[in-house]
């Protein structure tokens, strides 16, 4: 599956600030790695999101947000956003910026 290159263009610039960031094509799109440990990603024209579990579970309260079900099971720590949740770059910097917070509490790899 292709990715959203101006979706990850985005999120290349969200995450501008923060050091250690490296891109890794994964999950059939292109992952955002810090300091060795997954943080956020883009697949298609939606946005991957690592929270650890309670993050997840509170963005499921968010609209435009879902379980990540890559492997056809939702997993706990991790959601995907669509694209009416990151329309805009505030709504898109604040969820990235809440991923790479949780990715920074991770020993690097």
């Amino acid at each position: 599956m292709a990715y959203d290159e101006s979706l990850a263009a985005r999120v290349r610039r969200a995450l501008a600030p923060r050091p250690d960031i490296d891109e890794r094509k994964m999950f059939g799109g292109l992952a955002f790695m810090l300091r060795g440990n997954m943080c956020c990603g883009v697949v298609g024209d939606t946005l991957m999101l690592r929270l650890g579990n309670d993050g997840a579970a509170a963005a499921l309260e968010e609209p435009h947000t879902r379980p990540m079900d890559f492997t056809g099971k939702p997993m706990k720590s991790m959601v995907y956003v669509g694209p009416g949740g990151i329309a805009a770059d505030d709504d898109l910097y604040r969820r990235v910026n809440r991923a790479a917070d949780f990715a920074d509490t991770l020993p690097p790899k």
